[in-house]
Parts: structure tokens; sequence; C-alpha cells
């Protein structure tokens, strides 16, 4: 099987095996020693339908440059052992050039990886680990991994001890990491006989300026505190669950507080209750969540309370495919509630935007008095990326609050803006009530017309009137063909036209940040000088394709390039999508 790669600086590596195995360890130490190195790098987990245990993929491509999707193809398959290893061959795709190491004592490698002509090179892991007292045997397979990759030992026995926990243990797995090291340089004469040197990665030295490594969930969270949030009340769910992992601590280190609640529905109202007290507030959640949440995210926007919801997307419908990747959950955020419901639906467009588009999220929900949904997914919120130290925005949340004792106090009152003061409780002299029945202007429950229309109209257009400035889509190149594409798919398509900007054909990039509302005139004149659009997205339903057709207008009908998870975007699919669309008449 043939492989696309983008540059011979790139290499890309999986270590599998079965649960306790320890690769997804091996994965992230290898990670930080890439950063070490002075590399950048992106590492997606991979298991099986089981959430929990059975088998499991550490998938890394390391590179000179910040990465963003994973390449099309791997260099090397690792297997610390063959346990349902075969289960991901959609994923982990080898070639001719390719290599994969086994241990002949755990069997021979699957027939499917066998069949995509990659060069076999077996290698006895476990004696080895044996022959170290004390080692573990994914610290063999690092050091052979980060080896023959092209890491220096040192970068790979420095990570080691930044992140080992057992001191006990520590030496001998220093050990078991330089015998890997070792055993590299004879997979290598193997392979200098047998079609040539795997690809390594030319990092250069360290530029000096600091690193982060560092999850899309995680980066969530720390943009939620950034913007201001003290309060966090969430259910775990699968691939949200980091979110309020990495929270927990951090909220309590700067006087906040994460509430642990017994379901979605609790959790939802008890942010809509600290967030009508004043404190900005946060939950995360995945699509069943979501769907839990609908009604209360209803109240939110009729009493005009701010709240964040961070979706980190899943395969669906219903349970769907917990661990896996899939941006099917968009027609639901924009369109999903009862009745006109205006809402603030924001989409970072890499692991590192998850920072800051959630921090723009909670200041965008403050400012508006609005519920805003973060749009992520499992892909960028489970992964760990190396990327630049992120600089501070300085974007925090500003409520636009009441004094006391306000003359003629009306908490709804219908202002040019849309926004108007929200009293806090306890704030003398300026009480009303907030609950879900449509009202006047001073907040009584109310059936009549006038006040109805009145309340539509100002929470629509308090959206529709807000400056978003530039940051609502990253706008690149000025080419006539125009690609349109948000959240996780940003990345293999900026890839895809990077790709073809390389053989002369050059194409516009609309990567979308703010989905609704919607920005026609934004959208216009982003689109100035375009003939033609494709709209790129992750999904069975083209549901951006279909969104982006109701509410904006474009030169001629958008051809929809689409498909589900749980396999990620690749670059060179892409590309071949691309340039096929491009050169149709």
């Amino acid at each position: 099987m043939l492989i696309q790669t983008t540059a011979p600086t790139s290499v890309s590596i999986a270590l599998a095996g079965s649960g306790g195995s320890g690769v997804m360890t091996a994965g992230t130490v290898l990670l930080a020693a890439a950063a070490k190195a002075g590399a950048y790098g992106l590492m997606v987990r991979t298991s099986g339908p089981q959430i929990r245990g059975g088998e499991a993929a550490a998938l890394l491509r390391l590179g000179p440059q910040p990465m963003s999707s994973l390449d099309d193809g791997f260099d090397l398959l690792l297997a610390i052992d063959w346990q349902n290893v075969n289960r991901f061959a959609d994923e982990i795709v080898l070639g001719p050039r390719s290599v994969l190491i086994g241990d002949p004592d755990e069997g021979e490698p699957p027939e499917v990886f066998m069949a995509m002509g990659a060069r076999y090179v077996p290698l006895s892991l476990k004696k080895m680990a044996k022959e170290i007292t004390g080692s573990w045997i994914n610290m063999i397979a690092l050091g052979l991994a980060g080896t023959l990759a092209g890491l220096p030992l040192q970068a790979l026995l420095d990570a080691v001890r930044e992140s080992w926990k057992k001191p006990a243990t520590l030496e001998a797995n220093l050990q078991a990491v330089s015998a890997g090291a070792a055993a590299a340089a004879g997979v290598a004469d193997q392979l200098e006989k047998n079609g040539g040197a795997m690809t390594q990665l030319q990092a250069g030295a360290p530029s000096g300026k600091q690193r982060w490594m560092i999850s899309g969930n995680e980066a969530a969270g720390y943009g939620a505190i950034r913007a201001g949030v003290r309060f966090c009340a969430a259910y775990p769910i699968t691939p949200a669950t980091e979110v309020l992992e990495w929270l927990a601590p951090k909220l309590l280190a700067v006087g906040g507080t994460l509430l642990q609640a017994e379901d979605e529905l609790a959790s939802i109202n008890m942010i809509i209750g600290a967030s009508y007290g004043g404190v900005p507030s946060i939950t995360a959640t995945a699509g069943p969540g979501l769907a839990l949440m609908t009604e209360a995210i209803g109240l939110a926007v009729a009493a005009e309370v701010p709240i964040v919801v961070v979706d980190v997307m899943r395969g669906g419908p219903s349970t769907g495919i917990p661990a896996k990747s899939e941006q099917s959950d968009l027609s639901f955020a924009v369109s999903g509630l009862h009745g006109d419901a205006p809402r603030l639906v924001v989409a970072p467009t890499s692991i590192a935007d998850c920072l800051d588009a959630t921090q723009w999220a909670v200041h965008l929900a403050e400012a508006l008095q609005a519920p805003a949904i973060v749009l992520s997914d499992q892909f960028m919120g489970q992964s760990r990326a190396i990327i630049d130290r992120p600089a501070d925005t300085g974007i925090t949340a500003q409520r636009l609050v009441a004094p006391a004792h306000a003359p003629d106090y009306k908490r709804y009152r219908n202002t040019a803006s849309g926004v108007s003061p929200m009293a806090i409780p306890g704030t003398a002299g300026v009480t009303y009530t907030a609950d879900g029945l449509e009202h006047s202007e001073a907040g009584i429950p109310s059936s009549q017309s006038r006040d109805h229309v009145l309340q539509l109209d100002k929470r629509e257009r308090k959206l529709l009137l807000h400056d978003y400035g530039a940051y609502w889509a990253d706008i690149e190149g000025d080419a006539d063909a125009v690609v349109i594409t948000f959240g996780s798919a940003s990345g293999p398509v900026r890839e895809a036209i990077a790709r073809a900007a390389a053989i002369g054909v050059n194409l516009r990039l609309i990567a979308l940040r703010l989905l609704a509302p919607a920005l026609p005139q934004q959208m216009a004149a982003a689109l100035k000088g375009a003939r033609r659009v494709i709209v790129v997205e992750q999904n069975h339903g083209a549901q951006l394709y279909r969104y982006l057709r109701a509410w904006y207008d474009f030169p001629a009908p958008p051809a929809s390039y689409h498909r589900p998870g749980p396999l990620p975007l690749r670059p060179a699919e892409l590309l071949s999508a691309l340039l096929e669309w491009r050169n149709t008449k």
C-alpha cells in the first residue's frame, strides 16, 4: 500500500499492545523526549470499543513544525504483543518502507499487516526486559522506537526521569531504555540490508522557546480558568472526562469549585444556578450528555444566564463509538433546542486553539448573557501535542451588572444592543424573577404577543449585533477556489492545501471558529473573488454543508466532501479529493 509522506523530516510511529502493556505511557514519554530534542509532535490515543482495558495504540507523528494531523501512514509499528492489534489495521497503515517490530515469542504478526508489505524485524522484547530486574517492557519499546526515530538517548532518559513516579524502579527502567536504544542499532543494520534505513527525525537543536505538551481537554480547561470561570459541575463521560480531571485541582488553586453531579441534568442546572449567582461557570460533556442538557440550555437562553458547555464530540448516535472522533453533533449544537433559542457555538481548530477558543467562548457568553457551546471532539480532546506556549490573549469574562438601587430597573429591558444589566442576587433594590417562562421587560411572566416578540427579537439581536472581530474564522490565501471546514478537520485540510500549493495548485482556506450565529456579511467578505467552494467535514450527513447552504450565499452551489469517523481525515485523502474537485469543470 503506497504511503504519501509530507516531508522526509516527519516520522510516524505506532506503539501497540494489550491493556496494561504501557503503550500510552511509552507514547507520552516519547512525545516529551521529542520536545526536549527540539521537535514538535502529536500523539493520538486509540483503543477498541471497550473504552477501558483491552487493546490500545499510541499513534505519534514527530516533526520540525507543529503537528495537527496524523500522516497518511506509519514508518514504524512496534507491537509489545499482538492481542487484537489487527483491529487497528485501518488506522495503522503500513507500506514497503515501513518497519514492523514484534516479539516472536508472542506469535507471528497479523497477516493484515504483513500484506501491506512492511519489513518485519522480530525482536524478543520480553526476554530483554527480564534480563533487567525491575524493568518494564514498555521502556524497552521506548528506547527502541525513539532511537529508530532519530531521537538522542539523552532526551529519552531525561524524559523518563521527569515523568517517573516510582523512584525504586527508576534506575532499572533507565537501563531498559538504554537497552532498547542499543537494540535499535541491530535493527538498523537489518533494515540497511533490506530496503534501507527507516525515516528519521531531523529536528535540529532546541529553539529556546518554551513549549507545552498538552491535550485539547486540558487546554479547554485552562482557557476556561484564564477567562475567569470559577465553578464547574459535570458528570464524567468519555471523551470529555479529562476536562474535569484537569479542572478539579486547578479550580481549587484559584479559589473555585468543581462539583461532580449525579448526572448531566443536574450538572447543567447547577452551572445555571452558579452563573445566576454571578460566578462564570462551565460544564463538559459528550453527545449523549448534551442531549440531556437541552431543556436546561433553553432555560439559560430564556433567562439570559451565561453558561459554557464544552461538547467533546464522539461517534454517534446513542452510545455510538465513545473513544473515537466524529464531527456529528454540529446540527444538534446549532439547531437542537426547542423554540427559537439563539445560542453561541464555537469550534476550536486545533489542540492549541482549544485554549483560546474556550477562553473566547466564556467571554462571549458573559458579554452577551447567553449559553455558549464549545464543539471540540475526541481527536483534539484526548490527543496530546507539543505546542509553543500560547500568549495570554487577556480576554476575560465581562458581564454587564446592575448596580444597587438602579432606578426603574428592568432585567430584560429592550436595549439597542439587546444586552441588559443583570442583577446579581442579593443586590439591593434590583430584584427580579428569572425562570423559563416568557416574560415582560421587568421579568414578569407573560403570554402576551408583544412581550414574546419583543424578547425573541432582543435575544436574537444581541448575538447578531455583536462585533466578533477577525477571530470568527481563520482565512488563508486568496485563490478563487475555497475550502471551508471547521474543528479538527482544519489540520488535515490545511496540510492538504499546503501539499497542493507545492505542486502549483492554490486554494483558499476558511476554517470556521464561530458557527453560530451565522455572519453573512463576514462570510461574503471572506468569499470575495471566489468562483467555487467545497465544504470538508467528518460526519455522515454533511451537516456543515447543509448548515452553510441554509445561512449563506455562495458564488455557485458548493461541493461537499464528508465522511464519518472513526478513521481520522488524512492529508493525502483530502489532497486527492481537492485536486479532483479543483479539476472538475
